[in-house]
């Protein structure tokens, strides 16, 4: 389609845009539902006060949305997963601010997906040409995007002025496994052994586990994964980034969207694990424990997350940021990326060569990876992944 009226516009609230249009341009996403990302806004967990100034940008065809994008304005770097600390470090050592600076992400939440929500490539386009723009003129010494879709990382990659940077997640994908038992089988001996004596492990602890969807979680269960959430981060000297408000505005607004392990020993609930999830995967995300079992973690946050996903015929279940442990529970290397656009021509030329030299090593680093396949005979499971190429980054 050719668009030679749209109007360009930002809102300091995910609640000033129209739902049902955003909802329609996100795809069924789960993080990128308008609900989610307004329990961010709403819970206060996501505003100027903690570091992310909501700023999105929406492109108008009349009253028609027909391309946005979840934009925040920081002034810290927590959150994020694409850690650019040492890039704030190096531009303040020479008298320049780094922050505040643009970001198009999901708060909190590293989860690969679409990031330029658009009708079609020629919205997309002129989305990524506001953008820019928006960046240009904003005075800020940069903008960033974490974690594309493939779809969006093409309508950034030949964009004069962005940087690309490549990283590592570890998904696990359904084969359509018929069962627990049938993708155990698909697994190298070793890895089989390991997971047995892992949940053997729980079990012989007087461990018992349930699953339950979000539209059966009560006030009780609700209270008692808030509890263990607080505690994980209490017995770390941290504060958690989210608040009960978001969790319960979660449960009331989109409840299809969650499904919370308990775990339970002695009649009493010690640990709880809670996930996302919409109609093709699962997003492993939040964990809380009042107690500390050996391997009840990789029980609730793992074992179970892949038994749920093969139950509900989900094509893959996300276990989040980071983590090559995961690899000996099945799960396998996905590339993620980020691109970054920087203001000073100096500062950019740096990074630049910066990126270069850990491009090179991360690509070495996912062939290793790629090699310890947990699978039989060197095999993979992969199907229909959200990853995006080397290709795509070059």
């Amino acid at each position: 389609m050719t668009y030679t009226g749209l109007r360009i516009a930002r809102h300091a609230a995910i609640a000033d845009i129209d739902a049902a249009a955003w909802n329609a341009l996100g795809g069924g996403h789960a993080t990128l539902s308008h609900a989610f990302l307004d329990a961010l806004e709403s819970s206060g967990c996501v505003s100027a006060d903690t570091g992310w100034q909501p700023d999105h940008l929406a492109l108008y065809d009349g009253d028609t949305l027909v391309a946005a994008l979840p934009g925040y304005l920081k002034s810290h770097s927590y959150g994020e997963y694409v850690f650019d600390w040492a890039w704030a470090e190096a531009l303040e050592r020479t008298g320049r601010s780094y922050y505040p600076k643009q970001l198009s992400a999901i708060p909190y939440t590293p989860v690969p997906g679409p990031r330029l929500l658009a009708r079609d490539n020629a919205a997309r386009t002129r989305l990524v040409d506001a953008w820019l723009q928006q960046a240009e003129s904003s005075g800020l010494s940069s903008a960033h995007l974490l974690f594309p879709d493939a779809v969006s990382l093409a309508a950034l990659r030949d964009r004069p002025g962005l940087l690309l940077r490549e990283s590592v997640q570890f998904h696990w994908h359904n084969a359509g496994y018929a069962d627990y038992e049938a993708f155990l089988a698909t697994l190298s001996r070793d890895k089989r052994k390991k997971i047995r004596q892992e949940r053997h492990r729980v079990c012989d602890a007087g461990i018992t586990l349930r699953r339950v969807d979000g539209a059966d979680l009560d006030d009780a269960a609700l209270a008692l994964f808030i509890a263990c959430y607080r505690n994980t981060y209490r017995v770390r000297g941290q504060r958690p980034y989210l608040n009960a408000r978001f969790f319960e505005t979660l449960r009331s607004r989109i409840p299809s969207s969650l499904m919370m392990v308990i775990a339970s020993r002695n009649g009493h609930d010690i640990a709880c694990a809670l996930s996302l999830r919409d109609d093709r995967r699962l997003y492993g995300r939040w964990w809380g424990e009042m107690e500390y079992v050996p391997c009840l973690h990789f029980e609730a946050c793992y074992h179970q997350g892949i038994e749920y996903a093969i139950e509900r015929g989900l094509e893959a279940f996300e276990g989040g940021a980071q983590g090559e442990h995961k690899m000996a529970r099945g799960f396998e290397p996905v590339r993620t990326a980020s691109a970054h656009w920087l203001r000073d021509a100096d500062f950019a030329d740096a990074v630049a060569r910066y990126l270069q030299r850990e491009r090179a090593g991360m690509a070495l680093h996912i062939n290793e990876l790629e090699e310890r396949t947990p699978y039989r005979d060197g095999g993979r499971a992969t199907v229909g992944q959200e990853g995006v190429g080397l290709a795509d980054l070059q």
